[in-house]
């Protein structure tokens, strides 16, 4: 089991979401160009249904995670985390999806960042077992 940096409390306090649109619980870990995030998928989700937490939630999941290393930057500096939003979702491949109670984790790789834009390659996965994937932009609202 890893040892989370950032709990709950700490992550929701990074992120413009909130309850109930928090996808992100826990950060694993945090470089300059990388993140590892997590969510353990409650019964008190808005994209679980059926014992299935949908894959609307799992590309949510991503984007929040990109935006948790955003705002972890920006806490590092001592400033306020900015509002970002979704530019383009590229090449997202889901192979599975997470059930209530699995814990999911999020690799996010910065590829180039730029202006406020951020392209990423994100890999989720569910017990070392890769779920999903993709390439995200983000862009930083002005």
């Amino acid at each position: 089991m890893e040892i989370s940096l950032l709990e709950k409390e700490a992550v929701e306090n990074l992120l413009p979401q909130k309850f109930p649109f928090v996808m992100v619980d826990k950060m694993y870990s945090f470089t300059k160009n990388t993140l590892v995030s997590g969510l353990k998928i409650q019964n008190d989700n808005i994209f679980f249904d059926n014992d299935i937490f949908l894959e609307a939630g799992l590309i949510e999941h991503m984007a929040q995670s990109v935006a948790l290393h955003t705002g972890y930057e920006f806490f590092l500096r001592n400033e306020k985390a900015p509002t970002g939003y979704i530019g383009s979702i590229k090449e997202i491949e889901i192979k599975k999806l997470p059930k209530i109670n699995d814990t999911i984790q999020s690799t996010v790789t910065i590829i180039q960042e730029f202006a406020g834009i951020t392209l990423v390659d994100i890999v989720t996965t569910l017990n070392n077992e890769e779920i999903a994937n993709g390439q995200m932009k983000t862009v930083i609202a002005k």
